[in-house]
């Protein structure tokens, strides 16, 4: 395998592992910030606006937090792999 296949496939590990932890970490906040606790409709509700102040805005703030850590792990995977190869 030539090292730009193995950047590809370092940089996409990186990218799934930020997502996946971005995605559990969103879920894990909504659901223990708001005054009802869980992942209840009225409980996914209270936790956004929580964190956001609104609905909208813990949106928001989820969707910036998950797609900045899965940049980070795409970056993370390709560098990891440059490593290996070092």
């Amino acid at each position: 395998m030539d090292s730009e296949t193995k950047d590809k496939i370092g940089t996409g590990l990186g990218a799934v592992t930020g997502t996946g932890v971005g995605v559990g970490g969103g879920i894990l906040a909504v659901s223990s910030a708001g005054t009802v606790a869980g992942v209840s409709g009225s409980g996914i509700m209270a936790g956004l606006a929580a964190i956001g102040g609104t609905a909208l805005g813990g949106i928001t703030v989820v969707a910036v937090g998950t797609v900045g850590l899965a940049g980070l792990g795409a970056w993370g995977g390709y560098e990891f792999t440059k490593w290996l190869r070092s």
